[in-house]
């Protein structure tokens, strides 16, 4: 009994290795590029041209400052805790990586006489695990400006921490309006609920605008960037970070950008579910396969259009202060997501009480 509850199905181990690989390559890759789309993004929003030298149109830009990252000189603060100042960027990309783990980025496709998920972990509590692992992340910030016995490290560390825990709360209370529409807290079981009928975003508006507000918290950009603002704090929480462990700051960043930009679009947006389309339909005409690059094109599509809303607001909104920062968090989303969760509640008890008192 206890062999048979070790054994492996390899080719289920298999399939599963082969899209852990895929989703992590991609997210890097599209993190590393979405530094050129944002240098581009910022050059047509200042009227001028951004990277243009390295290859055509700069495309390998990112390239080359990858390779500036590996091969600059590794400094480590004598008087900071080696052990820690390794650990705190290593926990960030990590954390930032592992969300993709339940996002479901297709339907499935059909190989080798098998229907394979596109989804590396299908979990029936996968907002929960989403909200596990951010958590988790602010632990890489919080190691990493301790360690570096800085005392502006220091408080770029504090000032994300306090940030990130303030806006989870309304992020979350936002999040309980959804589940109590959903009644799951499977991340496919939500995409396939949208895709028979409305996306989340029209039921749930305000919730939504809370959780995106949140998401730029979260991901500390503009303009809710004081964590490593350069007036201030010089770099914030990486300033005396160097080479690739910079480098792992700066990427956690941007895999952090499209990973949230990925849980927006499926907990609102209908995940890969195309629109205006009856996707049952369509899958009879063009097969399993086709539906599911049809699918994941959309879906990218859709994080696409998030990624640029990113950029857009970073360079348009300037920086909040801190204690506007604190006000909004507290006094105003907090306030609001608690509103809607309750609108929500009594919506939902009229409907089954068939709109009587």
């Amino acid at each position: 009994m206890f062999m048979h509850l070790l054994a492996i199905d390899w080719v289920v181990f298999t399939e599963k290795l082969i899209l852990i690989i895929v989703v992590v390559s991609a997210s890097l890759l599209i993190a590393m590029y979405s530094t050129y789309a944002e240098r581009k993004v910022a050059a047509i929003i200042q009227d001028r041209r951004g990277p243009n030298r390295a290859g055509p149109f700069g495309i390998l830009q990112p390239v080359a400052d990858g390779i500036k990252l590996f091969f600059k000189e590794e400094i480590i603060p004598k008087y900071s805790s080696k052990f820690l100042f390794i650990l705190g960027p290593s926990i960030a990309m990590l954390t930032a990586i592992m969300i993709g783990a339940v996002i479901p980025w297709g339907n499935k496709i059909h190989l080798f006489n098998r229907d394979i998920s596109l989804q590396i972990a299908d979990v029936n509590i996968g907002i929960l695990y989403v909200f596990g692992i951010v958590s988790l992340g602010v632990y890489g910030i919080m190691i990493g400006g301790w360690a570096s016995n800085n005392k502006f490290s220091l408080l770029g560390a504090m000032r994300a921490a306090s940030s990130i825990i303030s806006y989870e709360l309304a992020m979350g209370i936002a999040l309980i309006a959804l589940l109590m529409l959903s009644g799951t807290l499977s991340l496919r079981t939500m995409v396939d609920q949208q895709m028979d009928h409305w996306w989340y975003i029209f039921k749930q508006p305000l919730g939504f605008l809370i959780f995106l507000v949140c998401a730029f918290a979260e991901t500390n950009r503009t303009p809710f960037d004081l964590a490593e603002a350069e007036n201030e704090l010089i770099g914030g929480y990486h300033s005396e970070y160097s080479s690739m462990k910079l480098g792992f700051y700066l990427f956690a960043e941007y895999v952090n950008m499209f990973l949230s930009s990925a849980v927006m679009v499926t907990l609102f947006f209908g995940g890969y579910d195309i629109p205006v389309v009856n996707d049952h339909t369509l899958i009879n005409s063009i097969g399993t396969n086709w539906m599911a690059v049809l699918q994941g094109g959309v879906f990218f599509i859709k994080i696409v259009c998030f990624l640029f809303l990113f950029m857009w607001v970073r360079w348009t909104i300037p920086r909040f202060r801190y204690d506007q920062l604190m006000n909004l968090g507290w006094k105003i989303l907090l306030p609001l997501a608690l509103f809607n969760m309750l609108v929500t509640g009594a919506i939902i008890l009229l409907h089954q009480n068939n709109w009587h008192f």
